[in-house]
This record gives structure tokens, C-alpha cells and sequence, in this order.
């Protein structure tokens, strides 16, 4: 017992020291990244009104660098993000205030893709020990790739319940489904789909889940749509939780 305790603390330390080294490396890299950028934009300024086919070239490979730095700059965030999905600061909170949030951030970009939010929360669920910012990152993951898996429009029905042992958070979208041999590939760092995703949104998201102690799981039909379920232990229900809620 006492070796399994040694190796899980072994292993924390290790995850530890791991995400910390990848953020100094990410913000390392993104500095000059943010130099360089900078000054591509005061050269585009330079070329925007273009006096002959010799500035237009140098113009269109100007702002072709700009957009693969962009790039580059969301693929270092989406790392940075992987690599700190493990570390967390819990606090009471409630999932559905979190989840909300989040739906509030993409409903610009649902509204613009034709795109319905439906929300059906229960009102019962108790303030839990979660690291609120990264749940909600972890929500938006999944959230983001519905919204992209409706380009023509459709729904996206989100829901909050207690199941059993388990607090859930519900995410089905009537978009064009993930086929069968592909399922358990999307939880793979680097796998993507998409021409331009990085393949690490969902890892994140399955980090955090099971760093809170909880799962993920995942029906879809091809043409027919997805639902992801994320399920939070009971046990992370705060103590003194109806005292949290009289205070805000």
C-alpha cells in the first residue's frame, strides 16, 4: 500500500515538473514569436497599398507568414493548455454557472452558424470542488467541436443532472457524427480531423476530467450527431454546501 501511495506521489511530482518545463518552454518560445510578429505587421503596414506586382507578392507572403505565426501561436496555447490540464485549484463552484458561462461565450459564433442552444440545467445540483477554469475549458473543447460539426446549421442541447454516483454535464449536437473507427482515436494527442486542429482539444479535455476524478463518455452516429457526457464524482460535493450557496 505504501508503494502504490510512493508511485502515485512519484508520478504527481513527475507531471508536475513536466507541465512546468512546457510552460517555460511555451513562454519562451512565444516572446520572439510575438517580436517577430509585431514587426511582420508594421512590413504589411508598409506594403498595404502596393505600387507594382514585385510589392504585391512581397504583401501576399507578408500576410501568409502572419497567418502560419497565428498558427503556430495556437498551437503553443493549445500545449500550454495540455500540459496544465493536471494541475488544479479547486474551489466550490457551481457546474451549471460554469457550463453557462461557457455557452455564453460561443453563442455569437452558434447564432452566426444558425445554430440553437438549448439548455436544460437542474436547479438542485450542489457547488462541487472543481478547478472552475479549467472545466470550463474542458467544456468549450467539446462545445467548439459541435459547433464545427454543423456547418449548415443544427442544435446543440446541453444538460446538467445527477446520475447515480455522478454529477453530469451532457453534450449532444445534431452535426455529421463521428464514424465508429474513428472514436477512440479522437482522444489521441495530435489525431485530428480537422485540416487546420491542433489534436489537442479533446486530450485536454479527458486531462481534466480525470484529474477531477471523473470520466467521459461518448455516443455518435455518422449523420446523425454526438453526444459527449462528462461525469464528476459526488465525492467532490463541498462540504457545508448549503452555507456556500446562502453566501453567493
Amino acid at each position: 500500500m505504501e508503494s502504490a501511495n510512493l508511485d502515485m506521489t512519484n508520478e504527481k511530482q513527475e507531471d508536475t515538473w513536466i507541465s512546468q518545463l512546457a510552460g517555460g518552454l511555451v513562454h519562451e518560445l512565444k516572446n520572439p514569436l510575438s517580436t517577430i510578429k509585431m514587426n511582420l505587421q508594421l512590413l504589411e503596414e508598409e506594403f498595404m497599398k502596393p505600387q507594382n506586382r514585385k510589392e504585391e507578392r512581397a504583401l501576399k507572403k507578408i500576410q501568409t507568414i502572419i497567418n502560419e505565426m497565428n498558427e503556430l501561436q495556437n498551437i503553443l496555447d493549445d500545449f500550454l493548455r495540455f500540459s496544465k490540464s493536471q494541475t488544479l485549484e479547486c474551489h466550490p463552484h457551481s457546474i451549471n454557472k460554469a457550463v453557462e458561462e461557457v455557452l455564453d461565450f460561443v453563442e455569437p459564433e452558434a447564432f452566426l452558424n444558425n445554430i440553437q442552444i438549448r439548455k436544460h440545467f437542474d436547479p438542485h445540483l450542489p457547488l462541487l470542488a472543481i478547478d472552475k477554469n479549467l472545466l470550463k475549458q474542458a467544456v468549450l473543447n467539446i462545445v467548439l467541436n459541435a459547433i464545427q460539426a454543423m456547418p449548415d446549421g443544427g442544435e446543440l442541447i446541453v444538460r446538467t443532472f445527477a446520475n447515480g454516483n455522478d454529477y453530469c454535464i451532457e453534450i449532444t449536437d445534431t452535426g455529421y457524427g463521428i464514424a465508429k473507427d474513428k472514436q477512440d482515436k479522437i482522444w489521441e494527442v495530435y489525431y485530428s480531423s480537422k485540416k487546420k486542429g491542433t489534436g489537442l482539444g479533446l486530450p485536454t479535455t479527458m486531462r481534466i476530467v480525470k484529474a477531477h476524478g471523473g470520466t467521459i463518455q461518448l455516443e455518435s452516429e455518422e449523420n446523425k450527431g454526438t453526444q459527449f457526457t462528462i461525469r464528476l464524482p459526488k465525492h467532490r460535493i463541498c462540504k457545508d454546501h448549503e452555507t456556500l450557496h446562502s453566501q453567493g
